[in-house]
């Protein structure tokens, strides 16, 4: 499991890193120029790119490993190792061309045969990556590898040092977006084993921008710059990220010049907004990401209910939740796919609105009449992040109220949370879904439909898998849209999970930060990143 080689960090303490030349300090370099502090607000998942999941740690890993391509500023597929790429006429063919001067952190040079042993890596048995076949399941020959019949990817196609030809089943639009996501990292193959994760820090080689200097569990994690990157020796000499998990804690060590730069929950805001020390460091981005209710058919016999679905939707003032309790901060979802996405957040879905005499009544119609012979249901929400537990507590409050059904709350550390998650054991949850790429299949199929890797909740409905399986083989993104719209509406009224609100981050950046780049999708690596 990812989180098994945190139990070997733990015991170890401090680690440094060896794979690969250089000596490395065990220092942190408090107060030094071009040392970029934030913080993170729980240990890493993982630090194994090619199973890493979860937003937090990708933040992270992202410094260290790269693969073919990324993300632009305008949130556009651009090449990291690749400096150019064809496409085949028939549109399944993708022929890399990978940078002349691309190296490892141990020197290396980056070749098209550590591109290849990476994917293969990745849809190792072995590995058992949570996340390999849904973003990689196009190429040919992957799955077969993924699931042991096959010992290579036969898609996957190396002609020189230089080039690598990867040919996928069938013409995807998505393709370039999904092979952005880091589980497509290349590593080198000294430093890595194709039948475990990487335990041992000295392991951690990539050929990003930094490479992996400490890490202290539970406390730090020191990154160096790396002088030979190919796109040019970063402008920070380090970046220091502090492990945080208390919002008051992160806050106070940036009022102290502890940290660069601090997410802020809601409380936060209320307390800064109106301070002139702080009202200039505000920054607020909108993300392609949703945060919803989710009811798990799998695990709690009511929830097959249709009716039940749609009474506890009903039952739930969304708009008092976010406008009132988070103070306006994000936006109340009307739909599945958010803003910045094609096809986002449209204003005509057909979700629920809060009507507690037609929850009754859809409840009482369900066998279940004020809540009676509903057993006792238990909200798991990330303990570390106050703002979840504000809306679960909104949550189980107005169920209870309006339908008379017990809902407990349960906290829960993020990584202990994901491999519940993971085991489709999370019965009724608070959980966000961030864009990978720009494109609704990303959450409607990949989601929700019966063989969407991320449907951990037994969501089954013919005519809504019928409607994504369309739209995700059409090249025409105005057919596509125009089925996923259908798909969303037949899901928001069945119900399976309650959208709640798109994201839209609060930061404090100090003015001593400059040349952050930015996404859609969050901060960019930190190449051109400066502390003055």
């Amino acid at each position: 499991m990812r989180l098994l080689g945190f139990a070997f960090f733990a015991t170890v303490g401090l680690l440094t890193v060896s794979c690969g030349p250089g000596k490395f300090s065990s220092e942190s370099q408090t107060k030094e120029s071009g040392v970029f502090r934030y913080s993170i607000i729980n240990s890493p998942t993982t630090m194994d790119p090619h199973k890493v999941q979860d937003g937090d740690t990708i933040d992270l890993l992202q410094q260290i490993y790269e693969g073919l391509v990324g993300w632009s500023t305008e949130s556009t597929p651009t090449g990291l190792l690749a400096e150019k790429w064809d496409v085949s006429a028939d549109g399944k063919t993708y022929t890399f061309t990978l940078r002349s001067n691309a190296k490892f952190h141990n020197g290396r040079q980056v070749t098209a045969e550590d591109v290849k042993w990476s994917f293969e890596r990745c849809a190792s048995p072995k590995i058992a990556s949570p996340v390999a076949d849904a973003y990689f399941n196009d190429i040919v020959g992957f799955t077969d590898k993924f699931s042991g019949k096959a010992q290579d990817i036969s898609g996957i196609k190396v002609i020189d040092p230089a080039t690598v030809a990867i040919t996928i089943k069938a013409p995807s639009r998505m393709f370039l977006g999904k092979l952005t996501y880091i589980a497509g990292a290349v590593v080198p193959k000294e430093c890595f084993s194709m039948d475990a994760a990487v335990t041992d820090l000295k392991n951690m080689v990539g050929s990003g921008p930094f490479k992996m200097k400490s890490y202290q569990p539970d406390q730090l994690v020191v990154l160096d710059g790396f002088q030979e990157y190919h796109g040019g020796a970063p402008k920070l000499k380090s970046i220091e990220r502090m492990i945080l998990k208390d919002n008051v804690t992160r806050l106070n060590k940036y009022k102290n010049g502890e940290i660069d730069l601090v997410p802020l929950e809601r409380q936060d805001i209320d307390g800064l907004k109106d301070d002139p020390k702080y009202k200039d460091q505000f920054h607020f981005f909108s993300r392609p990401s949703i945060y919803y209710v989710a009811m798990n058919q799998l695990m709690y016999a009511p929830f097959k209910n249709q009716k039940v679905r749609q009474a506890f939707a009903m039952a739930i003032d969304r708009e008092k939740i976010v406008n009132e309790l988070l103070g306006g901060v994000n936006t109340l979802a009307n739909s599945v796919v958010p803003p910045g996405v094609p096809g986002g957040d449209r204003r005509d879905a057909k979700s629920f609105r809060y009507n507690v005499g037609a929850a009754q009544k859809a409840l009482a119609e369900a066998g279940y009449p004020g809540g009676k012979g509903l057993p006792v249901l238990t909200l798991t929400f990330r303990d570390e992040k106050p703002d979840l537990r504000i809306v679960a507590e909104a949550v189980a409050d107005q169920i209870k109220k309006n339908l008379g059904v017990e809902v407990k709350l349960q906290g829960m550390e993020w990584g202990a949370y994901l491999e519940k998650f993971n085991a489709k054991k999370q019965t009724f949850y608070h959980m966000r879904w961030a864009a990978d790429y720009l494109d609704p299949q990303n959450f409607l199929s990949q989601m929700l439909a019966t063989w969407g890797p991320e449907n951990k909740l037994g969501y089954n409905n013919p005519a809504f898998d019928q409607l994504c399986m369309q739209a995700d083989a059409t090249q025409d993104m105005d057919e596509a849209l125009a089925l996923y719209a259908q798909a969303e509406d037949i899901m928001l009224s069945d119900a399976p999970w309650i959208p709640i609100y798109y994201q839209r981050d609060a930061e404090l950046i100090s003015p001593r930060v400059k040349g952050l780049r930015e996404s859609l999708f969050g901060h960019l690596p930190h190449t051109t990143t400066t502390i003055e």
